[in-house]
């Protein structure tokens, strides 16, 4: 299965035995009920996957990765296993499947696909969807967890002075700059000195499928990047970094993800701050 697999062909594989389809959708924007949109309407046989809830409670900073036996458990109850072909997919302007394909890596599952255009795609084209909630059926997700792909505050503060690794930021231009005040309270603007800057946003087509091959290096060396070399994403709070990352993965580049981004970053006093273009 490839990473990226188009409408047409998970409609031929719906009902395969090893298939499972997952919708997270993760959003910011509180007039919308993500849980409630998936009741209303969802690819059949999707299940939902809370990335809000799938995620370390205990901590201040949104959105960082659970512990392993948390992440195995939920899969579990998902009805996702070892062996298991996943498929993610969102309607999230986000793009927080991105963000579910760096979770499951991250915590051993490999045969991971984001479907290409997401449900919005999926809807235009008229095919068919289901309501209400499936029926889900417990698999065993064996309990495990590679950091090689996620980068801690201390791992970056070293990568200030080595430079072994490339950073790109996925906010936009003037949260980047700092023109733009961070949303987040006590955090400052700005970014990572030496970072280079890549809105996530511009990893897509106007119709809300991925960029590919050419279009989509181009976005890349664009921002001043090497996909040659090692590379490290960030954002604000590890989201939309991991659009980034399976950007990159896309093109051959397996970057890692700062998970705490820039609300650990910003927030925290003692890390130097930037500002201005890169």
């Amino acid at each position: 299965m490839d990473s990226l697999v188009t409408t047409e062909w998970l409609a031929n594989e719906l009902g395969a035995n090893d298939l499972r389809i997952v919708d997270a959708t993760y959003i910011l924007d509180a007039s919308r009920d993500p849980v409630a949109e998936y009741e209303a309407a969802h690819i059949p046989g999707a299940v939902f996957m809370d990335l809000a809830e799938i995620a370390d409670t205990s901590s201040d900073l949104p959105s960082m990765l659970p512990r392993p036996e948390k992440f195995a458990s939920r899969m579990q109850s998902l009805g996702l296993g070892d062996g298991s072909r996943i498929v993610l997919y969102d309607n999230s302007p986000l793009r927080t499947a991105a963000r579910a394909w760096f979770m499951l890596r991250t915590f051993g599952a490999h045969d991971v696909a984001i479907l290409d255009g997401g449900f919005a795609k999926w809807q235009a084209e008229g095919r068919e969807t289901a309501s209400g909630k499936e029926q889900l059926r417990h698999r065993h997700f064996t309990v495990w967890a590679d950091d090689k792909g996620v980068r801690t505050l201390d791992q970056m503060k070293a990568n200030i002075d080595s430079g072994a690794e490339q950073v790109l930021d996925a906010r936009s231009a003037a949260r980047f700059t700092g023109e733009e005040p961070d949303p987040r309270p006590a955090t400052h603007a700005g970014h990572i000195p030496g970072s280079k800057n890549l809105p996530y946003g511009e990893l897509f087509n106007e119709d809300g499928t991925w960029k590919t091959g050419d279009a989509l290096k181009a976005a890349f060396e664009g921002a001043g990047v090497d996909l040659a070399k090692p590379l490290v994403t960030t954002c604000g709070s590890g989201i939309t970094a991991s659009a980034l990352a399976f950007g990159a993965h896309l093109l051959g580049n397996e970057a890692a993800v700062y998970d705490g981004s820039w609300s650990e970053w910003g927030a925290d006093r003692t890390t130097p701050k930037a500002t201005g273009a890169a």
